[in-house]
């Protein structure tokens, strides 16, 4: 048989409400086995049982408005341009309908399937679909890391030259020197980068920091996120506990009851180094560090004020932020994969495979979701921790796998 024609035979569906899964490789020399799909929304499974006529119409579509960008193999060569070829059919007509309401925000692809009518996406999603996956490609990909990074200790090694100020296990010791115990990731991390650019002024951490990467402000911040917090061991400031108490009801709304915030990039005070806490509030008065959210309620405050609110805080007890231990690349697969599949190869017509896309993509689309640019509540949820670091190497993981064909095919009912 013609390997269009086998490919056009891959794809016959059949509705039936009692699923069996099996998955082969076409790679594997052995014939395709069925997948069995439980009967959903019919409309959103056209493409799984097109007939060979409507996926040939389907190649014709995509001649004159696909191939440009994503090849008549699916193939793709451009960056941030998915592969296509041999993808789920059901979820490429679901994504090519989102495109053309334009849910998706991208308007070279608003554009090419504009005017196409919902039988020509059913044509062009089953014929793309139709297609042998696109191989998996190593070159230019991230490679596997022969032994897994430990993320906690390469935060302790980055954070080797931090101790002498801040504190063995990040609990400040010395008056004016904040501790970094406590607070979320992504606040310590905003903080060390506002250094770096100057928006934060201090030549001394400036200097510091400059030769740290983006990964390594990341284990540094995580690194003391989960480590125990305590007060600061320094002299209390000039100022009256009760006094601050009630002053900090005005602070409550960002910073949280007794200095322990909700928010991951607002900090806890709770707890913090009472002169720092001076030195900053007052810093935020004068201008010398910028913060429209600070300036306005710090203009109000004179400094016996200034004075009682770091001694009110500095008594508070700390709390850890809402921060577990990374997972490995590995573990973050294996959640994927429940979904996408062993190995992201997906059995399941409406939910994509991930195996040998893209890495360039997978990134760009895990940052969309992560932003909510792309719009789907459970793949921001999955996303929304991830770090830069997890995603680049996720991305890399599948873009390491090798993709696998599905058929679909279930027996007619007797």
């Amino acid at each position: 048989m013609k390997r269009h024609e086998r490919n056009v035979y891959r794809v016959t569906f059949a509705v039936m409400v009692t699923a069996v899964v099996a998955v082969v490789s076409c790679s594997s020399g052995k014939e395709d086995q069925p997948v069995s799909v439980s009967n959903g929304n019919k409309d959103d499974l056209r493409a799984v049982s097109a007939t060979a006529l409507e996926v040939a119409e389907g190649k014709r579509i995509a001649q004159a408005s696909c191939a440009r960008c994503h090849g008549m193999d699916g193939v793709s060569k451009s960056k941030g341009i998915p592969h296509i070829a041999g993808q789920r059919p059901g979820y490429l007509h679901l994504e090519l309908r989102a495109y053309q309401t334009g849910a998706r925000g991208d308007k070279a692809m608003d554009g090419a399937v504009k005017f196409l009518s919902d039988d020509a996406l059913v044509q062009v999603a089953a014929y793309y679909a139709s297609l042998e996956p696109a191989p998996a490609v190593a070159s230019g990909v991230k490679p596997a890391p022969a032994k897994t990074p430990d993320p906690l200790q390469a935060g302790k090694d980055a954070a080797a030259g931090c101790a002498g100020c801040h504190g063995e296990g990040g609990i400040s010791k010395i008056p004016g020197m904040p501790s970094l115990v406590g607070l979320d990731p992504k606040y310590l991390v905003a903080a060390m980068k506002a250094y770096k650019t100057d928006q934060r002024k201090h030549d001394i951490m400036k200097s510091l920091l400059m030769s740290k990467s983006d990964a390594d402000l990341e284990s540094i911040a995580l690194f003391y996120a989960l480590l125990k917090p305590d007060r600061a061991q320094t002299p209390p400031v000039n100022g009256k506990v009760k006094s601050g108490e009630a002053a900090a009801a005005a602070c409550a709304g960002c910073h949280g009851n007794q200095g322990v915030s909700g928010n991951p990039v607002t900090p806890s005070l709770a707890g913090q180094e009472a002169q720092y806490l001076v030195t900053a509030t007052k810093a935020y008065k004068d201008g010398s560090r910028k913060d429209e959210t600070m300036a306005g309620p710090a203009a109000a405050l004179d400094a016996a004020t200034i004075n009682d609110l770091a001694a009110f805080y500095a008594d508070q007890t700390p709390k850890p932020p809402n921060v577990r231990k990374p997972l490995t690349t590995a573990e973050w697969a294996q959640k994927c994969d429940r979904c996408h599949g062993i190995n992201g190869n997906s059995t399941d017509p409406l939910t994509p495979a991930l195996a040998g896309q893209r890495a360039d993509y997978l990134e760009k689309v895990l940052h969309d979701y992560k932003t909510h640019t792309r719009k789907s509540p459970p793949m921001a949820a999955m996303s929304d921790v991830l770090g830069d670091v997890d995603i680049a190497d996720l991305a890399a993981h599948y873009a390491r796998q090798t993709p696998r064909s599905v058929v679909f095919a279930i027996p007619q009912d007797k």
